[in-house]
């Protein structure tokens, strides 16, 4: 069986950790190539699937992006996550059918363009003083501002420039996370695997380890394991692989952040034995469709 892990042609400053799967793989009968996604003239039809695995500079290239995953679809190989999963989690309006299906959500306010006053009037709707606004197709924190008032006027003009008609979100800021971060919850062909916390550096809002965050192995807190099985169980078809980011609000408890289904980082290294879950979730998936 053979196996293509997606990958960037220059990862850059990014932290990857994906390595750590191949030789379980390996055990288990795959050759793996690492493949950078926009390399041309790949022949997916001589693999067997294709892990999307840190292809993490497609927000630039969306449309180019989807066009090789829809190649990948059209091949003999299987793609994983399925190219279904990916289109839906694409853009952040999943929270949106989430919510819908009964999952706790950070509140949040979809917009298609910035308008100043519809932004200023969401600091008395959700009564709070400090306003986060993300793209609703993004990653890494990238483009992501937390406003306060009064809002200032330099800042104004880039937001008008960066979202004009480019649909973004507004949420209220979570004042947790800057002291407890996010907890990251993994689920490997559908059973909890492990738990990380992720703990912004002084100063900071951000959880990517690329920012200066604090990345450790914790055990998942309260009843979020089962909060986040229950958010799992609202996606079809069930994912392979899934990375279920909480924050806590002191009054409405755990809220969902984001569910990553596409791309995210697995944090191998922070489990023993995860590894070697992530391959065999894979492997049993796979040759269960190859049937």
């Amino acid at each position: 069986m053979r196996c293509a892990f997606l990958t960037m042609q220059d990862p850059g400053n990014f932290v990857t950790d994906y390595a750590l799967g191949i030789p379980p793989m390996q055990d288990l009968g795959w050759t793996v190539d690492c493949v950078p996604w926009r390399r041309p003239h790949t022949h997916w039809n001589t693999y067997d699937a294709v892990y999307i695995c840190t292809p993490w500079d497609y927000p630039a290239h969306v449309d180019e992006f989807l066009a090789v995953l829809q190649a990948i679809d059209e091949s003999d190989a299987v793609l994983v996550n399925a190219l279904e999963i990916v289109r839906w989690n694409l853009t952040k309006t999943y929270l949106k059918d989430l919510e819908l299906g009964g999952a706790a959500i950070v509140p949040s306010s979809w917009h298609a363009d910035f308008d100043v006053q519809v932004v200023q009037d969401l600091f008395s709707s959700y009564g709070t003083n400090k306003l986060v606004l993300k793209p609703q197709l993004g990653a890494n924190a990238a483009d992501t501002f937390v406003l306060q008032q009064p809002l200032d006027a330099d800042l104004l003009v880039e937001l008008r420039t960066l979202f004009r008609r480019r649909p973004f979100l507004v949420q209220p800021f979570v004042e947790s996370i800057r002291s407890t971060g996010e907890y990251s919850l993994f689920f490997l062909g559908g059973a909890y695997s492990h738990c990380i916390q992720k703990v912004p550096k002084a100063g900071d809002f951000r959880v990517q380890e690329e920012h200066g965050a604090d990345i450790q192995a914790v055990v998942a807190p309260g009843d979020l394991v089962d909060i986040a099985e229950g958010v799992l169980q609202l996606v079809e078809p069930r994912p392979v692989y899934a990375r279920v980011d909480f924050v806590h609000d002191n009054e409405r408890g755990y809220l969902l952040m984001e569910l990553e289904l596409i791309e995210p980082s697995l944090y191998l290294r922070t489990c023993a034995g995860a590894p070697e879950k992530f391959a065999r979730a894979f492997d049993e998936h796979v040759r269960r469709l190859k049937k």
